[in-house]
């Protein structure tokens, strides 16, 4: 199997942000009635080494891309929606890391149910190494789907992601075990309707559900399934110091 060029499929991921969203027209649900020559014969290329039936592929995947920019302008709208410091759409397509995550994830997610191999992972690559968000193209999201500042999220390959799901920096949503004989099983959690996935939170193991409506706190450790409308979260301790002082915790450490 031929190894598609980098730089090539960083190009290509380029292009068609910019021919879903072109920047100097107003973003809204146009259809893309055509996506060029320069793009059809740039995919072609770099998935000719990669699949056999590539002029096939290159027309359904180009075909799809007008249903894909109408799940990301809802996306986008969610992330407007959700967070105070977005101003308008524009802002949020055009600089949002999270944004540009979701839509590499989206482009990625749609060529791995076509079975193409290994560039869906190079495009997800892509966006981690850009925006620090590892999102695996085998995870199933929902949308409105909302990533609020996002370094260092991982959302591994069987991962179930509902719609209105809001995630902070830092989440992961992992696998109890690396064991490769688990390969083949789903291994990542699932997270249903509505719920809110604060900074630093780490949620394991493929029978974990998060129940709907739920939100789990920043810093939480979640291995097991939690009820809809539940609320995690970790509670401080608070000690105030008087004029003597306070004797310092044995286990403190720097």
């Amino acid at each position: 199997m031929k190894i598609p060029n980098n730089k090539g499929v960083e190009i290509l991921i380029k292009k068609i942000f910019k021919l879903l969203f072109p920047l100097e027209e107003k973003i809204d649900e146009s259809e893309i009635s055509y996506a060029g020559k320069v793009i059809s014969e740039q995919f072609e290329v770099i998935i000719s080494g990669i699949i056999p039936e590539n002029e096939r592929l290159t027309e359904q995947f180009l075909d799809n891309l007008t249903p894909l920019k109408k799940t990301l302008l809802k996306d986008a709208e969610f992330i407007l929606e959700s967070d105070p410091a977005a101003k308008n759409i524009e802002e949020v397509v055009s600089i949002y890391p999270g944004f540009f995550a979701i839509y590499c994830y989206r482009i990625a997610h749609a060529l791995n149910q076509f079975n193409v191999p290994l560039l869906p992972r190079m495009i997800t690559e892509y966006a981690h190494k850009t925006t620090g968000i590892d999102i695996h193209p085998g995870a199933v999201i929902g949308s409105p789907f909302s990533i609020d500042h996002g370094t260092g999220i991982v959302i591994g390959e069987t991962t179930k992601i509902g719609n209105y799901v809001k995630l902070y920096q830092g989440v992961t949503l992992g696998a109890l075990s690396v064991d490769k004989s688990k390969a083949s099983s789903k291994r990542h959690p699932t997270i249903e309707d509505n719920v809110i996935l604060y900074a630093g939170c780490t949620i394991l193991g493929g029978e974990t559900i998060v129940g709907r409506n739920s939100i789990i706190g920043g810093n939480v450790w979640l291995t097991e399934s939690i009820a809809p409308f539940s609320v995690v979260y970790n509670k401080s301790e608070i000690i105030v110091r008087n004029h003597n002082g306070f004797q310092e915790p044995l286990n403190f450490i720097i």
